[in-house]
């Protein structure tokens, strides 16, 4: 990005390295650090050898905000949310947060609006309620 151009994630003006850049949803986060969790409690077999305080925090942070639990429920909002082609950091904040109104989703990331992109106002609607399902189902 030059120097001249100011960042503005609302215009999705973030800076090349970010729009490149691979996002994880909360959820998704859980998921691994579960895993490596699962891995380490296996591996120790030395009451002594615990886990470090900043993982466990990390760990309890991402499962607090988690909107989905479930490991298909997390493939199935990341595939979904792809389907719409958003830029990483808007398909974590939607997958995030949850919006459940059209306002809402373009108030949390306006740039679902920019013109020229493929997000009418029906689009949008079909993804929030895509996501309920799952929300619904899990």
């Amino acid at each position: 990005m030059s120097g001249e151009e100011e960042e503005n994630a609302a215009e999705l003006k973030i800076g090349e390295e970010f729009l490149k850049a691979k996002c994880l949803m909360n959820c998704e986060v859980a998921l691994i650090l579960e895993h490596k969790y699962e891995q380490l409690q296996q591996m120790s077999d030395d009451p002594m050898n615990q886990v470090s305080q900043v993982f466990e925090k990390s760990l309890q942070y991402v499962k607090r905000f988690s909107r989905y639990k479930n490991p298909d429920a997390v493939r199935q909002v990341r595939e979904i949310l792809s389907r719409y082609q958003l830029a990483e950091f808007e398909l974590c904040v939607l997958g995030n947060l949850c919006p459940e109104t059209l306002e809402e989703a373009i108030a949390m990331v306006p740039s679902i609006k920019i013109k020229g992109r493929a997000h009418d106002d029906d689009a949008i609607e079909r993804m929030l309620n895509d996501l309920s399902l799952i929300k619904k189902f899990e």
